[in-house]
């Protein structure tokens, strides 16, 4: 099988890290037990272009045991694990992918991907399904269906869904409520923290904290902050996230107040130049500024690069910009998001959710693809309960059950007072 990787002598590394994974991610296990039976996915060909991370090879070769041929890339330059593409590799899975890609390599690494000539596809930024839309349109008309992974990338199949361009159809995976619920929330705010920690060693306590955006990243990031003892400030755009992080007891400001008082910066947003020249013309001195968003277009780093006089990568994943009039600003990850370019990502047992969504949609598509329109899809209710069941059982919780009597009272409009 062919293949591109960093280094298959880290194929045991990558191994003992995937069994850990797949330790911590039982509702994803007891899936492929039941599917390597049945084999829903049998005759698929899945593209994917998703982080290579211990818990997405849990995914890949879970698809595999329910019957997928599979080929692989990542989808960020600097969020392959190259111990896990080793893994993959020597398992003659089909992988192109390795830390520290160029974005000439990143773009060749998903073209390979799509030689595979998929039957679905798996995406996280919608960055193979714009390759396929853009430059290999032909592949559409053998492609049943695919899904997304996150919020930027439904965004954009959502604008795409509405100009009608869409050639075929494709799952929201990020959308379901065991998906933007818990990896959004708890997996975001904490990996964040970890990326940041592991570049810097800073204690947050005492810290300000300024987090761009208060959806449900904005929302994980300051929980986990407040929770270490920081002091968070969020900036926003829309008045009803905003007013949430308020009654929440954040304090609420523009990003150019609170540009000169932050000594952390962290942009969750999706949306570019949220933290720009002016910004860091008035940032404190050792001011750290990182994202943990899809793309590293949130922080203008051509303007922190225009407004500094040299720089050097201090620690690993973590350069130092001297400015012109003498203060030091600190850039993470290179704008990139720092929860997986600095660390390892969400943890395994949020991931478990996740993915498992990422599953059970690829299996509807390959049973109902073909009769779907070419839109953006949300998850079906009964999947999340589904996934949200086998969760809590896994985790040893039991909850109540309507009783007949209740169940007619939820849906009586007689009863009064």
């Amino acid at each position: 099988m062919e293949y591109k990787i960093k280094e298959i002598n880290l194929a045991d590394e990558g191994r003992k890290n995937i069994d850990w994974a797949e330790s911590r991610m039982p509702v994803l296990m007891q899936l492929r037990r039941e599917f390597a039976e049945t084999k829903p996915l049998e005759g698929m060909k899945v593209a994917g272009c998703l982080h290579v991370t211990k818990e997405t090879a849990v995914l890949v070769e879970t698809l595999i045991a329910a019957g997928a041929e599979v080929s692989w890339s990542g989808c960020n330059p600097l969020s392959t694990k190259d111990d896990i593409a080793a893994a993959l590799a020597a398992k003659d899975i089909s992988i192109f992918a390795w830390y520290g890609m160029s974005n000439e390599e990143f773009y060749w690494a998903i073209d390979k991907v799509l030689e595979f000539k998929p039957t679905l596809t798996l995406d996280d930024g919608a960055d193979l399904i714009f390759r396929v839309h853009s430059e290999f349109s032909d592949l559409a008309e053998t492609i049943i269906g695919g899904t997304e992974e996150t919020t930027t990338g439904v965004h954009r199949l959502r604008a795409m869904d509405r100009a009608e361009k869409l050639l075929y159809p494709i799952i929201a995976v990020n959308d379901a409520e065991t998906k933007s619920d818990f990896d959004n929330v708890y997996g975001t705010g904490q990996s964040t923290l970890d990326g940041v920690l592991r570049s810097t060693n800073i204690i947050i306590a005492g810290k300000i904290v300024v987090i761009a955006g208060y959806g449900h990243c904005g929302k994980g990031l300051a929980k986990n902050s407040s929770g270490l003892g920081a002091d968070v400030i969020i900036t926003e755009v829309d008045p009803v996230q905003a007013l949430k992080a308020a009654m929440d007891g954040f304090r609420v400001m523009k990003m150019d107040e609170a540009a000169n008082l932050g000594d952390l910066f962290i942009t969750a947003t999706g949306m570019k130049d949220v933290i720009v020249k002016k910004h860091f013309k008035s940032m404190k001195e050792g001011a750290i500024v990182c994202n943990t968003g899809h793309y590293d277009a949130e922080i203008n780093i051509q303007d922190l690069e225009d407004l500094s006089t040299s720089k050097r990568e201090i620690r690993k994943n973590n350069e130092e910009y001297l400015m012109s009039d003498g203060r030091k600003v600190y850039l993470l990850a290179k704008g990139r998001l720092v929860n997986l370019s600095a660390a390892e990502g969400h943890p395994s047992e949020v991931m478990d959710m996740s993915f498992a969504n990422q599953l059970l949609s690829l299996i509807h598509l390959a049973e109902e693809g073909k009769s779907l329109e070419n839109k953006v899809y949300g998850i079906p209710g009964e999947q999340d309960r589904k996934i949200a069941g086998l969760k809590l059982s896994l985790m040893g919780y039991k909850i109540d059950k309507l009783t007949p009597e209740q169940e007619a009272y939820k849906d009586a409009y007689f009863e009064g007072t």
